[in-house]
């Protein structure tokens, strides 16, 4: 019954942590959870409708307007009958159609496509915040998660060779003070590995909630597969898309000014019952037309003012898209020298790892004959340890300044 026990528990265990997820899981996950990203889908939607709505306003308004009114005239003071009619009785279906002005509709439709692309753009944007944010978690999770597995097999390492110590120390071939000194590495080495499991579990943590998700399993990340995308001319940057479709939202803005100042010409009709009822009211079937005309002439120069607003606008967004620019390009160049600084300090440790490695296999011969001198080995494994750990950590690095150039070249 306890070995079955302990099985089971085992076996919960490993199918815990057997529950493999990729990069791309974590980023559809976030993507779908996102409140922003459907919030801005929400939001083109609004605009297609706010397109709709203004085309809506040039269709024919039709409404029906009844009235009945009653001025009584007492001891002879009362309304002028003249005027009022003494009561009168209406029932009339009003047509009101703005005749639509080619140049204003087209400003308008104008605006509302430059509003769509904002929207799009700023959503790609999003898309590109809330991926780099999964993918630089995703990167520190992982590479936790190797140095765990490195980490383990030291650990298995030194306690077999602890196993080993400890029969000479029994020989008399070793003391009991170089036993000691390495059974002390071994907790040591025990105690890291318990370190890093418990930071990769808050690393997922992060990650789950970064994506919007509730889960408490313990989760095997598969390794990230990031490598480091083509350029893109800087013209046709996401970033830079921004900008160019403010300036023209500004000038679309322009346009709908001057369009606000041509003549609006409007047709009316009407058709239905208007009577006093004081003569033949059944004869008081009709019907009306008629057209408006407005032609501003003038409004305290708002127009000219307008305009100055609008200029200052665009002046301000090409010092932002110039300053951006600038940016970009020395930002592109200091991330790769560090990626080049990164490659070189890999090669530097990669020669280190051999030699501790050779070294550590010679320690582990002469450890067997009784010829080893421990605190030599306990110093040569803790070198291994923090070369290989040194290593690990350049590598998340590396990865980590892939995600940032992909982030800046990249427009998906």
């Amino acid at each position: 019954m306890k070995y079955s026990l302990i099985i089971i528990f085992c076996s919960f265990i490993f199918k815990s942590y057997s529950q493999e997820k990729d990069l791309n899981y974590f980023i559809d996950k976030a993507k779908n959870n996102s409140p922003l990203l459907k919030d801005l889908s929400y939001q083109m939607q609004s605009n297609a409708i706010d397109s709709l709505l203004y085309i809506a306003t040039y269709k024919p308004q039709i409404a029906v307007n009844a009235s009945v009114n009653y001025a009584p005239i007492v001891s002879g003071y009362g309304y002028d009958n003249a005027i009022s009619n003494g009561q009168t009785v209406s029932g009339l279906v009003g047509v009101n159609k703005k005749i639509l002005n080619g140049t204003v509709y087209k400003t308008q439709a104008e605006n509302f496509k430059f509003i769509k692309q904002a929207l799009q753009v700023t959503r790609k944007i999003a898309i590109k915040d809330l991926n780099k944010a999964i993918i630089t978690q995703y990167i520190a999770a992982s590479g936790t998660l190797e140095q765990i597995k490195y980490n383990e097999k030291i650990e298995k390492l030194v306690q077999n060779e602890s196993l080993i110590l400890k029969k000479l120390t029994q020989n008399s071939v070793y003391k009991q003070t170089d036993y000691l000194i390495f059974a002390s590495t071994v907790k040591q080495q025990e105690f890291l590995v318990l370190q890093l499991q418990q930071q990769y579990q808050n690393d997922v943590s992060i990650l789950n909630y970064l994506s919007g998700e509730i889960d408490d399993n313990l989760t095997t990340l598969k390794k990230p597969e990031i490598s480091l995308q083509s350029i893109q001319k800087a013209e046709k940057n996401i970033f830079i898309k921004q900008f160019e479709i403010d300036s023209l939202k500004i000038q679309a803005q322009n346009k709908i000014i001057d369009a606000a100042y041509k003549p609006q010409f409007s047709l009316l009709a009407d058709a239905g019952y208007l009577s006093s009822i004081a003569i033949t009211p059944y004869k008081n079937f009709g019907f009306s037309v008629g057209a408006g005309l407005t032609i501003p002439l003038y409004d305290g120069g708002q127009r000219t003012l307008n305009h100055q607003k609008s200029t200052i606008a665009l002046e301000t967004n090409a010092a932002y898209k110039t300053n951006f620019k600038k940016k970009y390009k020395q930002q592109l160049i200091m991330l790769n020298k560090q990626l080049q600084q990164l490659d070189e300090l890999n090669n530097q440790l990669q020669s280190q790892l051999k030699i501790v490695e050779a070294l550590i296999q010679a320690h582990k011969k002469l450890l067997v004959t009784g010829d080893a001198q421990i605190t030599e080995y306990v110093l040569a494994l803790g070198n291994l340890i923090t070369i290989n750990n040194s290593i690990s950590q350049n590598s998340i690095l590396r990865l980590q300044l892939i995600n940032e150039i992909n982030y800046w070249n990249l427009n998906e």
